[in-house]
């Protein structure tokens, strides 16, 4: 089972360990932190004082019948009116500010994280799982941890402050509502774990949801050409409602838990009534110790609700913080040694100064590979190419041709054996001294949102106008590039699609020109393009394939006639190699494939 998989968050604990974690992010923005502190304990000792105000003027005004230095009273009223007015605004800010800093912390770790991941782990994690932790999860973590981290402040310095003055008061009143805290204590031990568990259950579907839009939106064409719109629709529909079913569920549950403990809290000012009024007929306190009393018991348990409403919401965000701690805490599995490390640099922090230049020279040394454990891909595969050799790789679906081109790329790494590249383990170079000698030109082309000028530069970041229009003229992009209303400025949409699939493959060929790899890996790069620019294409192959180590899947055999080697793979192992016209003179496996090609090409065209 793929361990991303959102069933298996099914614990019924709020996870220390994950909001440790989460917390450390949050002490990173001291400075924002730091004053939402400050403001948030202002505010409690600005409630804790207020009802201490009243009780005293009570005293003085109404009990002792007293009016001098009324307007002492005054002056500390309007003091503490001005007080809530600079602090309330004064924690929103910071608190809005500490969401918004978390909120882009926490989705630029995920996404950089993403940039560091392997071929692997998106060969196994549902873009929808993705998408959910960067949007859903990563905006409640941050609310959670801004809104939330106020209220649990407040509240907790609020009760403390209270229950202080209470037994300083009247030790004997304040145990009367110190008695009913552990009635609510295992209240809200038992409701947070089943309001945990229903949450739990939201973000799953929820997650899946997001992974039906991902698949409804990129197979929309396809969709309607096999009319299947019903039933995604149907399918859809019952996601949601599973999810609204479950939403109400949890809903319910906590519209139980409020009520509670509003409950609970109005049986201890009853109590406090009737004790307190007992005492005051007594004479053991007066009316104004009464009041304080009544006021704070009613004040006391307002935090109380605060709390427990930011319990429940911290049971919803327990999924989203284990779910997005497991993509930032995700090690890649391709990853280089700190040796390397500290050598080459990173991908972020290259040290391209200590960088060796990449001759081209490629072995494989007795490779094996598998994707699934005991299931071999490549086993015992080896192979030495010299530096500006074209090697064309072809034979059926699945006998292992992009596996090894993978392996090349260092998109995976061998199970066992050794991939050397100018006769050292390519493990001993970083991944981005690779990546950078390298040139990826894929069978379905994917280009960036935006121009068609940026994304030709994105083979070379650096690169001036004309250096761009030189490497769109070397592959014969530049004439239609210029028959757009804005040319090269001309917005190529989401993933191209403003751009047939010919122009975004002479795109992505321009933007390999650019690049000026070392090594050049063409993958099916043809198989997208019309017979007619296809010629014109191999000539521009035939230029750029000079003076650098290239490696072509091939899917028209034609394409590939003038490669220095081709083999021909079987089941991961290589069954022929050589030239074309040395492989035609076998007259086994490539001349039988050669000859059923052309001759299919040729009925076609009748």
């Amino acid at each position: 089972m793929n361990h991303f998989e959102e069933f298996d968050f099914d614990k019924q604990k709020i996870e220390i360990s994950v909001w440790k974690k989460i917390i450390k992010m949050v002490i990173r923005k001291k400075k924002s932190v730091t004053f939402l502190i400050i403001s948030v304990i202002i505010l409690a000792f600005l409630d804790i004082i207020n009802p201490i105000v009243n009780s005293m003027a009570i005293k003085k005004f109404f009990e002792d019948g007293d009016f001098t230095n009324i307007h002492h009273y005054i002056i500390a009223f309007v003091l503490i009116a001005l007080g809530f007015l600079v602090v309330i605004y004064g924690f929103i800010k910071c608190a809005g500010d500490v969401e918004a800093e978390i909120g882009y912390e926490i989705r630029t770790e995920a996404f950089e994280k993403l940039q560091e991941l392997p071929f692997a782990f998106y060969d196994r994690t549902p873009a929808g799982w993705i998408m959910a932790r960067l949007t859903s999860d990563s905006r409640k973590l941050a609310t959670i941890l801004s809104w939330g981290l106020v209220d649990i402040l407040w509240g907790s310095f609020t009760m403390l402050g209270i229950l202080v003055v209470l037994f300083i008061v009247n030790w004997k009143l304040a145990l009367v509502i110190v008695a009913v805290l552990p009635i609510m204590f295992v209240v809200s031990l038992y409701f947070r774990r089943k309001i945990l568990f229903e949450y739990r259950g939201v973000r799953k579907t929820n997650s899946k949801i997001t992974a039906s839009y991902n698949e409804g939106i990129l197979g929309a064409k396809t969709t309607k050409t096999l009319v299947l719109e019903e039933q995604r629709n149907n399918e859809f529909n019952d996601l949601c409602l599973n999810m609204k079913r479950q939403s109400i569920k949890a809903i319910v549950i906590s519209s139980i838990f409020f009520p509670l403990l509003f409950l609970l809290s109005y049986v201890s000012i009853g109590s406090i009534l009737t004790f307190g009024g007992n005492f005051y007929l007594k004479g053991i306190i007066d009316l104004a110790t009464l009041y304080l009393f009544i006021r704070y018991a009613q004040f006391f348990f307002d935090p109380i609700a605060q709390i427990g409403r930011i319990i429940a919401e911290f049971q919803q965000a327990q999924a989203s913080a284990e779910r997005i701690m497991m993509l930032i805490e995700t090690e890649p599995e391709i990853k280089d040694t700190e040796e390397v490390i500290e050598k080459y640099g990173t991908i972020f922090e290259p040290k391209k100064e200590k960088w060796e230049p990449l001759i081209g020279e490629i072995e494989f040394c007795d490779v094996s590979f598998h994707y699934v454990k005991d299931e071999a891909v490549l086993e015992n595969f080896s192979l030495k190419v010299k530096p500006g050799m074209s090697v064309a790789l072809v034979g059926a679906t699945g006998s292992g041709k992009t596996t090894i081109i993978n392996l090349i790329s260092r998109f995976y790494e061998p199970t066992s054996g050794v991939i050397k590249i100018d006769g050292r383990d390519y493990r001993e170079r970083s991944i981005g001294w690779l990546h950078s000698n390298l040139g990826y030109v894929l069978q379905t082309p994917h280009l960036f949102k935006g121009t068609i000028m940026e994304n030709i530069r994105y083979g070379r970041l650096d690169a001036t106008d004309e250096e761009v229009y030189e490497a769109a003229k070397a592959v014969s992009a530049h004439d239609f590039i210029m028959e757009f209303e804005d040319g090269y400025d001309t917005n190529v949409g989401e993933s191209g699609a403003k751009l047939s699939v010919g122009q975004r493959q002479l795109i992505s060929f321009a933007r390999a020109v650019l690049a000026d790899p070392k090594i050049l890996i063409l993958d099916e790069a043809t198989s997208s393009i019309d017979t007619e620019t296809e010629m014109t294409i191999q000539n521009v192959i035939s230029k750029l394939l000079k003076g650098r180590t290239s490696f072509i899947v091939a899917h028209r055999l034609s394409t590939i006639i003038n490669a220095d080697l081709i083999l021909v793979i079987d089941n991961g192992k290589i069954v022929e190699q050589g030239t074309h016209e040395e492989l035609l003179a076998l007259g086994k496996e490539y001349y039988n494939l050669y000859k059923n090609q052309f001759i299919n090409e040729k009925m076609a065209n009748i």
